[in-house]
């Protein structure tokens, strides 16, 4: 329809007449348009040349910016000179290739800009990024020996007078073009006259030609009608080239044809479909005989249909027909609901059309080549609500919406028609599989027959050999009894090692306890004597003091070593793999052993090889503990000289057992030395070279025996390189370990057991100074970080020793606390029932009458009691004692001996809290 555009007869008579103005108008104004169209070429162009000159200087100062940022960091080493380098550096190519888009008409100048873009490269690869790289590691006289030959500057100044070049014959271009655009303004002018007059005479040419238009158009439309009525072909149309209300009744007429003829072709090939597939009975060949009528129906030049296999999840769809393959398969053979368009067109349940397909399609295969389609459309075939079936077609032209109609026709009927011919071939499958059943009966049947004739010979054979077996169970019976006997030996012997392994435990763990209960007030007394904080001592009697710590302190490290020799020797010392920082190892180093060196007047190296990595995979208390005691020995045997720690990475060690490299470690002395004959002496547990060097040098010899033990346990291996007078090498090779190491050898079960009960001890000793009340602050900076929160606070001391009493006591009335005490479970709960105004509660675990288990737990029941924060205290070190004093009641837990900033850490953490 014309529709706002309709230009009708009368408007064409009174229009006549204004034509010849409108044509001198519209003349007019499209010469003023062209005037203004050349002018803004004009600026254009010169906006052009304008852009070209920036982005030429904007290059030309990326340089200089490169060249000073570089000599700026070569001679001061300051990374912020790299600033303007790095965003020159990063920037000028975006300039350039802007550039040589803005001239790429232009091949000489593209050429210039080439060798312009050529020298940068070249200043930036020879001269700007090797000196930075020189300066950064620290090469000065490879750098001063560059700026000496200051080949950058020649290449600077080469690539400025490129530029000049440049800019000059720009400058040249940019007047050429002014110029010709002049010429072409005058030449407009000139032209404009020419056409006014030929507006005017066509002007002219057309008012005399409208009446007679007018005319010739109704003529037409009358021939047009008249010939379709006669002969009833509804092919033919009316064509009115005129914007009028004959035009009108035209294409009204056409349109109401046009309706009539698609509403018959798509009947009519609906029921070409449908002819094609009835009576299929296999589905392979319905889906042939049905893409290849849709195909040919709407032009399509290959196609496909999918056909559901399966239900639910497990459901995929199958090629079940094609159309067009000459070159191979046309598309994927399956696929599952919602993979690709195709799968999600099962989803959305509606066609979907694709137009301008990729480059990488499909392609469509002839005689004579290869050619991409142009449109793809997905169809759903469905039945009683389900995706049954998707058909997907490609063509070389658009799918028109008569062709798409087509499809939306004949799958509504397709679905029912997919679900009935399945449903026949299920039938005769399964009418196939029971003939197939009842031969493999009747096979069968005679199958066991044969094989029933074969077991009565076997039966015979049988018999035979059970009257031989017979025979021989009366012998293993007589061996059996011989077994039972041995076996109850064994039994017996093992149950007198458990027996022995347990009495052991038990002796460690008392003794343990005997010795830290005096032990700990013997600490707690000495160093508070030894901090003098009442200066009521000389000075004499603070190292006196300081001794008595000192031994005390010894004589704990000496019980340490026991139990921790006992846990290697039962095999429940357990490796705790995490990564530890190696380049802080030097500096720790440095700080435990410096001192003892200027003490002896010896000289101590630490050396670390670069290509040692930062990061290394052990467990870091026990390497530490390891190279500790490496050095504790070579400094203890060495009188003068010096001291050596050579840390490097081993390359010759195989990589195997998860290590993803090894360090070689070596400790290297210059004191007695030990002689060959002794190497492997050293190395068990309480022995030295001789017994002058344990009269001479002190210690008990179990250091080397404990190192032994922890480097196997992490992996590695300790080898000894010492002749005597000559001093000692101690190699240590260990591999770094990211998941641990897998134990290769289980130890005894009753030797286990006996070290059992020592291994929670000692896995609070390793945790003790680490986790002092759940808080990782050093605990002299936790007890007197607020020494003002004890002052005035009452604490409840129950112990069974007096001397622990007195000692705690002491200490804690030194901090202005008020102090009760209790020597056992009974004193201690009546004490609670009278004082009500106790803020904390020190228990001890082994007492008389009620121990420290019971009385927690009674503590406890009373809900007025329920919040005063107790810390365990014992000595014993049995199995699971952690847990069993937090299971009953216990709010923190230490164990003897005290530290005393330990304790007062704890207690004011609990305090703090409370």
């Amino acid at each position: 329809m014309i529709g706002r555009n309709r230009f009708g007869i009368r408007a064409k008579i009174f229009a006549g007449y204004l034509v010849i103005i409108l044509c001198l108008v519209v003349s007019i104004l499209s010469v003023n348009n062209q005037i203004a169209s050349m002018q803004k070429e004009r600026n254009f162009i010169i906006n052009h040349d304008i852009e070209v000159h920036s982005l030429t200087n904007e290059i030309d100062k990326q340089v200089l910016d490169m060249e000073n940022g570089q000599r700026g960091f070569i001679l001061t080493g300051d990374e912020s000179y790299l600033k303007p380098y790095d965003r020159a550096a990063d920037n000028w190519e975006s300039n350039y290739n802007r550039l040589s888009e803005l001239i790429s008409d232009k091949p000489t100048q593209q050429k210039r800009l080439a060798d312009i873009k050529t020298s940068i490269q070249n200043w930036i690869q020879y001269t700007g990024e090797p000196s930075i790289q020189l300066k950064r590691e620290n090469k000065d006289k490879e750098v001063v020996s560059f700026l000496k030959k200051d080949a950058g500057s020649k290449s600077v100044e080469q690539i400025r007078s490129q530029f000049d070049t440049f800019r000059t014959t720009e400058k040249g271009l940019t007047k050429e073009r002014a110029d010709k655009l002049d010429e072409q303004n005058k030449f407009l002018k000139t032209g404009l006259y020419s056409l006014l007059v030929i507006v005017v005479a066509v002007s002219a040419f057309i008012a005399f030609f409208v009446s007679g238009s007018i005319l010739n158009t109704i003529k037409a439309v009358v021939r047009s009608l008249t010939a379709m009525s006669s002969d009833g072909d509804l092919s033919q149309r009316i064509h009115v080239k005129t914007r009028d209300e004959i035009r009108e009744l035209a294409e009204a007429t056409n349109e109401l044809l046009n309706k009539i003829e698609r509403r018959e072709w798509l009947q009519s090939s609906t029921n070409q479909v449908v002819e094609r597939y009835q009576g299929t009975s296999t589905i392979k060949v319905l889906g042939e005989k049905f893409v290849t009528g849709v195909a040919h129906l709407t032009g399509a030049s290959m196609g496909a249909l999918y056909i559901r296999e399966g239900n639910g999840e497990k459901s995929v769809f199958s090629k079940k027909g094609s159309f067009s393959e000459p070159m191979g398969e046309a598309g994927r053979e399956t696929f599952k609901p919602g993979e690709g368009l195709v799968g999600q067109c099962v989803f959305e349940k509606r066609i979907l059309v694709m137009e301008r397909l990729p480059e990488n399609y499909q392609v469509i295969g002839t005689g004579l080549g290869e050619v991409r389609p142009r449109s793809l459309l997905i169809a759903p075939v469905s039945n009683e609500q389900e995706v049954i079936a998707v058909l997907e077609l490609a063509s070389l032209e658009a799918f028109t919406e008569q062709h798409i109609e087509l499809i939306e026709n004949v799958t509504k009927t397709f679905g029912l028609t997919i679900d009935s011919v399945l449903g026949r071939m299920e039938i005769v499958r399964l009418l196939k599989e029971s003939q197939a059943m009842t031969e493999e009966l009747q096979a069968q049947s005679e199958e066991l027959q044969t094989q029933s004739e074969e077991l009565q010979m076997q039966s015979e054979e049988l018999r035979m050999i059970n009257e031989q077996l017979e025979q021989r169970t009366l012998e293993a019976e007589d061996r059996s009894a011989e077994l039972q006997n041995a076996k109850i030996q064994l039994e017996e012997k093992a149950k007198q090692l458990t027996l022995s392994s347990r009495y052991k435990s038990e002796f460690l763990a008392n003794m343990s306890h005997e010795l830290r209960t005096p032990l700990n007030s013997i600490l707690i007394l000495s160093e508070m004597l030894a901090e003098n904080s009442s200066k009521g001592l000389s000075s004499e009697d603070e190292e006196f003091a300081r001794v008595i710590h000192s031994s005390g302190q010894d004589l704990l490290n000496l019980i340490n070593d026991i139990l921790d020799l006992s846990k290697v020797e039962a095999g429940k010392l357990e490796m705790h793999f995490s990564e530890m920082n190696m380049s802080e190892l030097p500096s720790q180093l440095e700080r435990n052993f410096g001192h003892i060196a200027d003490q002896k007047n010896l000289k101590f190296e630490i050396i670390k090889e670069r290509d040692v990595p930062d990061i290394f995979y052990t467990d870091e208390k026990r390497f530490q503990q390891i190279i500790k005691n490496l050095l504790s020995n070579a400094f203890k045997f060495t009188e003068e000289g010096k001291v050596v720690l050579h840390i490097e990475k081993e390359s010759g060690v195989p990589l195997a057992d998860g290590a993803d490299h090894w360090l070689k470690i070596t400790v290297k002395d210059t004191g007695i030395g030990i002689s060959k004959n002794k190497h492997d002496l050293i190395f068990e547990a309480f022995q030295q070279g001789d017994g002058a060097t344990v009269r001479k040098y002190g210690g008990t010899g179990l250091g080397l025996s404990i190192s032994l033990e922890f480097v196997k346990l992490l992996g590695g291996r300790l080898e000894l390189e010492s002749e005597e007078g000559e001093g000692s090498t101690f190699i240590l090779y260990i591999p770094s370990l990211p998941n641990g190491i897998v134990p290769v050898q289980e130890m005894d079960e009753a030797v286990s057991e006996a070290a059992a009960a020592l291994s929670p001890y000692i896995k609070e000793e390793n945790q003790m100074m680490e986790e002092p009340g759940g808080n990782n602050l050093p605990v002299h900076e936790q007890a007197r970080a607020d020494i003002s929160s004890f002052q005035g606070k009452t604490v409840l001391i129950v112990d069974d020793d007096y001397r622990n009493i007195f000692a705690l006591k002491t200490a804690l009335e030194n901090e202005k606390m008020n102090v009760i005490t209790a020597s056992n479970g009974n004193e201690c709960l009546e004490l609670l029932q009278k004082e009500h105004n106790i803020d904390m509660i020190l228990m001890d675990i082994m007492m008389p009458v009620m121990d420290g288990y019971e009385t927690m737990r009674r503590i406890r029941e009373n809900e007025e009691n329920s919040r005063i924060p107790i810390i365990a205290l014992t000595a014993k070190a049995m199995k699971s004692d952690r847990e069993k004093c937090l299971e009953a009641g216990a709010t923190d837990y230490i164990s003897k001996p005290l530290k005393i900033e330990q304790l007062f850490s704890v207690m004011r953490v609990w305090i703090t809290n409370k």
